[in-house]
């Protein structure tokens, strides 16, 4: 009784209509959001196989059946479930299921390290176009506009054919093919922004360049950027399985889902699971994060999702 009593009142101080203090605003915002989250089923779902497949990146130590780099040349390319094998074995015998675990770590520590910089980056270089304008918005504007130029992909791969194969190189390829688009929309905001009364008023009271922009704009453009990252997670994720296809990304015999996918696809006619659960992985990582991000953007647009 009391413990429900305690969820009573916690529930009512996130719903206040008049917030007393800064924390309970703040609070009351993220309750809010997750409520309307939480009434969007797909994203639920979304939300669900995300947590999975991150609970199965860490634990997989603990839940592989196999060592995922042991060879047995004898019990190559198994069916599934033969012999305690879930998914069965790969053209070197190693175990599918267990592989895919490893993966796993491999595919969401790309997506976070490229979530991590290039949103960052594009969020530096659109606010500073857009705060100073003039010859420093058109220079940075045009370096934007030769990235954009060039498909992601085809971009990606030169970088990484400079640099050299490797999951750090393919980090680093995807972040420099992947920051335009927020310096876009970082850009634009900070246009809308720059004029506003409570930006005069800051200037007034002494603030500089610097303080404006880290502390009262880039808070502003952040909600824009949260909802276009979670959208572009799917295309990181493919960019990366692209990569890992074409043997630019993650090296043998690293379990990286689109290398998998290059592996088993000599395979697919006659051992079809080779190759089609590695990519079963992939589309599911990429469903998911894009079932998030339309959740998020209801909850992050002002103007509302529709």
């Amino acid at each position: 009784m009391n413990t429900a009593t305690e969820r009573s009142t916690l529930k009512a101080w996130l719903l206040a209509e008049e917030p007393t203090s800064r924390r309970q605003a703040r609070a009351a915002s993220f309750y809010q959001g997750w409520l309307t989250m939480r009434s969007n089923w797909l994203t639920m779902i979304g939300l669900g196989i995300l947590v999975f497949l991150i609970l199965c990146a860490i634990f997989a130590p603990l839940l592989a059946t196999n060592d995922p780099f042991a060879q047995d040349l004898a019990n190559r390319l198994k069916p599934p479930f033969w012999e305690g094998h879930i998914f069965g074995t790969d053209s070197l015998g190693r175990d599918i299921y267990s592989r895919l675990l490893y993966g796993a770590r491999i595919s969401i520590y790309i997506v976070l390290l490229v979530a991590a910089v290039a949103p960052l980056v594009g969020l530096m270089i659109g606010t500073i176009a857009g705060y100073a304008g003039g010859v420093t918005d058109t220079i940075l504007m045009r370096i934007t506009d030769i990235f954009l130029a060039f498909p992601r992909l085809v971009l990606a791969l030169a970088f990484v054919a400079a640099l050299g194969a490797g999951i750090e190189n393919a980090v680093l390829a995807i972040a420099l093919t992947a920051w335009p688009p927020y310096a876009r929309i970082a850009r634009a905001e900070t246009l809308t922004i720059r004029n506003s009364d409570f930006i005069a008023a800051i200037r007034l009271q002494g603030a500089g360049p610097i303080r404006i922009i880290t502390r009262h704009i880039w808070p502003l453009c952040i909600s824009s950027l949260i909802v276009r990252v979670t959208l572009d997670m799917a295309g990181i994720i493919l960019t990366a399985a692209g990569l890992g296809f074409l043997g630019l990304g993650a090296q043998p015999p690293s379990p990286e889902w689109g290398a998998m996918v290059a592996e088993g696809r000599k395979y697919i006619l006659d051992y079809w699971w080779v190759a089609t659960i590695p990519g079963l992985a992939i589309f599911s990582l990429s469903l998911a994060f894009n079932l998030i991000g339309d959740g998020l953007r209801d909850v992050l647009d002002p103007k509302g999702g529709e």
